[in-house]
């Protein structure tokens, strides 16, 4: 069971709302609008999704690590490396 099954609803009303705002940026580029003010709401949609992803972050780390480190140390480790490598992807993007 994932970290987040306690806040599925809570990330899915997150979405949602990023979803309506990424419908609004292509409504804007169609209606020709000022590049500044498209910019700006990319950028509140980048730090939306980066709050999302934060946040999953942060239920993986006390769910599933915690979870696999009473588990065994080699499962432990295991994920803790997988954090690691996501935590790296999000941080190159």
């Amino acid at each position: 069971m994932p970290g987040y099954s306690g806040t599925t609803d809570e990330y899915l009303k997150r979405l949602r709302r990023i979803e309506g705002q990424v419908r609004g940026i292509a409504r804007m580029v169609e209606d020709d609008t000022y590049c500044i003010d498209v910019l700006t709401q990319i950028s509140a949609v980048t730090k939306a999704l980066q709050a999302v992803s934060i946040g999953l972050v942060e239920d993986h780390l006390s769910h599933c690590v915690v979870h696999a480190a009473q588990s065994s140390e080699e499962e432990g480790q295991a994920k803790v490396r997988e954090a690691a490598d996501a935590i790296a992807r999000l941080v190159r993007s």
